[in-house]
């Protein structure tokens, strides 16, 4: 078990847009960036998503950034979305060459979440490729119940397929992070760990959630470790953000970068490779 930052530890300074509302940094992390990021917090785990995907880098680019990692010992995973036979066919290919083992994608077809039926014939497609590279996929949660995920992995019955937990992103479907975990533990490959708190609203008519540096939220981590001891995987923990939104850009990510810092100082606590 390794410690490790992805692009969702730093997403106001990447950068986004969803909609008409944008965050836009006047010079955006960079993959390179990241990397530097892991060095000067002593990490040895880069995860990159489709936040800020490799395959729009030149081949001059990419290679500089794979060079990198391995000059200072940073293990790479890669991240994407969706079930796409030939999708995910090229992101193993990229897994590959940048020397990743796990790739981690969320469980969609054409950008909406595909019911658990069809999931296992998606990833039945490309366990050949798993199998001829000693690569992995693991599913991310949050689109579907945790049981019907659990489902899926089992009818595909492979040691290559496993799921990315993300114990927040399942507050989407209404379930809690501590029956997500007991019922994902099993089949972990790597933890988004992200802490969080869930307030009233001040009028008492609904909830207000918002990111927390680890070890600050609502997350009880020693149950969270204790608990994923069920994985048969040696998993690597990602920090993940939840920022929230700043008077100006500027503080947000001054927020977020103060954030990290905090949290990988907690995590030590529990991941200390």
């Amino acid at each position: 078990m390794k410690l490790g930052i992805n692009t969702y530890t730093y997403m106001w300074s990447i950068g986004f847009q969803f909609g008409d509302r944008q965050a836009q940094p006047a010079r955006p992390l960079s993959a390179l960036d990241l990397l530097c990021k892991a060095r000067d917090l002593s990490l040895r785990v880069v995860q990159i998503g489709p936040n800020l995907p490799l395959d729009k880098l030149s081949e001059a680019d990419l290679d500089a950034f794979v060079r990198q990692a391995h000059t200072w010992g940073i293990e790479l995973e890669l991240g994407t979305r969706g079930l796409e036979t030939d999708h995910l066919l090229r992101q193993l290919a990229l897994a590959k060459r940048i020397g990743a083992r796990l790739l981690r994608t969320i469980p969609e077809i054409d950008g909406k979440p595909v019911a658990a039926q069809e999931i296992p014939g998606y990833l039945r497609a490309v366990l050949p490729s798993l199998e001829a590279n000693a690569s992995v996929i693991a599913l991310e949660n949050g689109n579907l119940p945790a049981a019907r995920l659990r489902w899926a992995i089992e009818e595909v019955g492979s040691p290559r397929i496993g799921v990315v937990l993300d114990m927040v992103n399942s507050l989407a479907v209404s379930e809690g992070w501590q029956q997500v975990t007991e019922a994902l533990a099993p089949h972990t490959m790597c933890l988004h760990l992200k802490d969080f708190a869930v307030m009233r609203a001040w009028n008492m008519m609904g909830f207000v959630i918002e990111g927390r540096p680890a070890g600050k939220g609502q997350v009880d981590l020693p149950w969270l470790f204790d608990t994923l001891r069920a994985s048969r995987y040696d998993f690597n923990v990602i920090i993940e953000l939840w920022p929230p939104e700043q008077p100006t850009l500027e503080e947000s990510i001054a927020l977020e970068q103060a954030w990290a810092v905090e949290s990988v100082s907690a995590l030590r606590v529990h991941v200390k490779d």
